[in-house]
């Protein structure tokens, strides 16, 4: 008889409402694969977008479909072909977004090209914070935008997941960072690096330096608010978000889309500044993989204002 495992899935676009957790067998590795026993997984905008249905013109679903982008566990079995990773391996695992198996859920079989070995000293909630959220921030500010030393950088959505990693990356490199937010996350937000808080629920600031990078996390109206911001010449590097129109001929400024894409390389890149005390994992709550639904639905109702969700599987 199979082993079984509990995995949140959905059969269908919808609300919250549509995932179950139901009891489904354990997979076992292919060639090139390993079976991880998920600890830890984050709960990312791109389950609850994907889940409600917003993002079919990027992503076809084939149901049933297990949420989840990444996780941290450990390794329980090889498929053939592998020798870097071995059983008892503590792991950082990413998902591809439009395959049918995620993070939350017990186990994962994954690719093992996508399988990066965890620091010692960083525990599997941390991880599972840092995997997805810190690989967009990596790719946008060090590939993308290749933020420089002593330039004026704006992170829009500062103390989000990836916002947050982004300000502190920034202020690692030696930018002057300011950065957006909630006026109640402000003291946050200048602790992971910002010089400068304006809190979009405030007073509209009128004295802000032209900034040689800005990067928009959110799209529509805060990417158009983003141009005047700019210095001529200046940088806009976006997520994907709401829609955008590039307006960077009539600004006379460069706008690009950081194309983020799963690569283990960068993910251990930020693993190792995460080992060193750079980087510092935001967790925002952890809750227990029987709440996979209300976490999606806390995620989609903005109640997750600072950092990452976790499921506890």
């Amino acid at each position: 008889m199979a082993k079984m495992m509990r995995a949140a899935r959905y059969f269908q676009h919808g609300g919250p409402e549509v995932i179950s957790v139901d009891h489904v067998p354990v997979p076992e590795p292919d060639k090139g694969q390993v079976l991880v026993e998920i600890a830890a997984a984050g709960v990312a905008p791109l389950d609850w977008k994907m889940r409600a249905g917003l993002l079919q013109q990027y992503f076809s679903l084939h149901f049933p479909k297990i949420p989840g982008r990444d996780g941290a566990g450990r390794v329980v079995a090889c498929g053939p072909g592998i020798s870097r990773l071995a059983p008892g391996d503590r792991v950082a695992v990413m998902a591809p977004p439009a395959g049918q198996a995620g993070t939350h859920a017990e186990y994962i079989v994954a690719d093992a090209d996508l399988v990066v070995p965890l620091p010692d000293n960083l525990g599997d909630d941390a991880a599972a914070a840092l995997i997805n959220a810190g690989l967009s921030a990596w790719i946008a500010v060090m590939r993308t935008a290749q933020v420089q030393r002593g330039q004026r950088v704006l992170v829009q959505s500062g103390a989000g997941a990836v916002g947050g990693l982004m300000v502190q990356l920034c202020a690692h490199l030696g930018a002057e960072v300011t950065a957006t937010c909630r006026a109640a996350n402000a003291d946050y937000v200048r602790g992971l690096g910002a010089s400068r808080v304006i809190a979009y629920d405030g007073p509209a600031v009128t004295d802000l330096p032209p900034q040689d990078v800005v990067f928009d996390l959110m799209g529509g109206a805060v990417h158009d608010a983003c141009y005047p911001m700019l210095a001529p010449g200046g940088h806009l590097v976006w997520l994907a978000a709401a829609p955008i129109t590039d307006r960077g001929a009539e600004f006379g400024v460069r706008v690009t889309r950081a194309m983020i894409t799963d690569d283990a390389g960068v993910v251990a890149e930020v693993m190792k500044l995460a080992a060193q005390g750079v980087l510092k994992p935001q967790i925002a709550g952890v809750m227990p993989l029987d709440q996979a639904a209300e976490a999606q639905r806390k995620l989609a109702a903005g109640e997750i204002t600072r950092g990452r969700l976790i499921l506890r599987p």
